[in-house]
């Protein structure tokens, strides 16, 4: 064994070095107090992918953790109202960190016994929030993309007529989404091998919810066409506008019509906790399958996403495959040997980061942080309708606003470029990072509240920040067209 070797493992080097990172991340955590950190460290991909493919190998482990900070998105800043990705709960570093030194991958129950058994108490938990009854189970996996995959593979095995797993298939088989949908839904019907047929986009209204009234008018066009509809998927809510569907409504039609129903609350599934908010996915509890990431809205790192169903041998009977040396038959529902039932064989002790919150701090702390980031977002929309050289897309039902900044004189096109470069702007400058969408061929900038000390002052600079941006460029695009 070399002395390189030795060093690697040594737990009083380990604990040196741990005591020391701990340190320097929750000074990272004091620091996104301060008015003067960034929300955004930018810099070009060329500049970035050159720095560290020349960073010097046998660096100190110290530095490495500084520059990589010093180099990455502050989500933890209430400045941060980009991505729809939380500001983890600290605790969870640390369960993280526990997670990674232990490794117990999660496969089947003797690979990872604390973490197989810890996982079936969070998904029972989140079961009983859905309003499934004890019927209903379900498992985690790696990012709401799969889970969603995953949960139209059960929905395609349960609405067949074919053993399509020994058989294949020869049909044409469709789902019907809202237009508005995140595109994980299109990309997992292409995977399927249902085509650009089988996607059928159901169109959205004003508020950008699906039109449930057309549903009826897409399902016979679809089967027109020879396309044999399997399931209807809910948005809770759509990726660009943070609107929900009437799952009431649809699931009335998938039940006159035989239908899978599916809810794809990745990430606003977790209102599910809000007292406040609940109502905006009633009808949710009436689904055959949902799916709630944790790393959106439940404070957990990435990633961590819970895939539940009403009936609870649909979790069962997605994957059937031999694997003798891992699984083996049984009458008994093995809910403690996970491989048989997702397409991930070994997983990340990712239970462990919800639950650690869950025990700790108990299932009221999820309320007042989804809560507190919706009505955020409420207060941000009603700041923007109160400033005259703004617009706002739409009223919002959740943490996501979509606005955009308007200035006299120009048209919509203009309007596109001027709101593109305002956000451009500010991405580089790093004092608020926020993106942007685009919604009926019109360039909204669009924040996603994640953090709940985001305040009222932060919003009043933000919205300062735009406009000041926006006339500046206004007058020096002018200053260009007169010479």
């Amino acid at each position: 064994m070399t002395d390189k070797l030795k060093e690697l493992f040594d737990p009083d080097k380990f604990k040196d070095l741990g005591y020391r990172i701990v340190d320097l991340l929750a000074d990272y955590l004091k620091n996104m107090n301060e008015e003067n950190a960034p929300a955004n460290n930018w810099e070009e991909p060329s500049e970035q992918l050159k720095y560290w493919k020349n960073y010097e190998t046998g660096s100190s482990p110290m530095q490495l953790f500084e520059d990589i900070i010093s180099r990455s998105i502050n989500i933890h800043h209430p400045a941060y109202m980009g991505h729809q990705v939380t500001a983890p709960a600290p605790i969870t570093g640390l369960t993280s960190m526990l997670g990674a030194v232990l490794n117990n991958g999660m496969a089947i129950y003797e690979m990872g016994p604390s973490a197989t058994a810890i996982e079936k108490v969070v998904i029972d938990e989140l079961l009983s929030k859905v309003g499934f009854s004890s019927k209903g189970d379900g498992f985690m996996t790696s990012g709401g993309t799969l889970a969603n995959l995953t949960a139209l593979l059960s929905a395609r095995k349960a609405m067949s007529n074919t053993d399509i797993w020994e058989e294949g298939y020869n049909e044409n088989l469709g789902v019907m989404v809202s237009s508005e949908a995140h595109y994980c839904i299109d990309r997992a019907a292409r995977i399927m091998g249902f085509g650009s047929k089988g996607i059928v986009k159901v169109p959205v209204g004003e508020s950008f919810c699906m039109k449930t009234e057309l549903l009826d008018e897409y399902y016979k066009k679809a089967e027109e066409q020879g396309v044999k509809i399997i399931a209807v998927i809910g948005s809770a809510p759509s990726t660009s506008t943070g609107m929900y569907d009437n799952f009431d409504e649809i699931a009335d039609f998938c039940k006159k019509k035989n239908l899978w129903f599916h809810v794809d609350g990745a990430h606003g599934g977790a209102v599910i906790y809000s007292k406040k908010y609940k109502h905006l996915v009633k009808g949710m509890e009436k689904a055959d399958s949902v799916v709630i990431d944790g790393h959106k809205m439940l404070m957990t790192p990435a990633l961590l996403t819970f895939l539940l169903f009403k009936n609870k041998n649909h979790s069962y009977n997605t994957f059937n495959q031999n694997a003798k040396y891992l699984l083996e038959n049984s009458d008994e529902d093995e809910w403690y040997n996970s491989a048989g039932r997702s397409f991930e064989c070994t997983k990340k002790m990712m239970s462990i980061n919800f639950y650690s919150i869950l025990k700790i701090y108990g299932a009221e702390v999820f309320d007042d942080y989804v809560t507190t980031l919706y009505d955020i977002g409420k207060q941000f929309a009603d700041k923007v309708l109160q400033r005259k050289n703004f617009e706002l897309a739409l009223l919002p039902h959740s943490n996501i606003v979509c606005y955009r900044y308007v200035h006299p004189g120009l048209n919509n096109i203009e309007l596109n470029i001027l709101n593109a470069k305002i956000r451009n702007r500010i991405l580089k400058e790093g004092k608020f990072y926020i993106v942007q969408t685009s919604l009926n061929d019109i360039t909204y900038m669009r924040n996603t509240f994640m953090n709940h000390r985001t305040t009222i002052q932060i919003m009043d600079d933000l919205l300062d920040e735009i406009e000041n941006i926006g006339i500046n460029e206004t007058y020096v695009d002018k200053k260009k067209q007169t010479g």
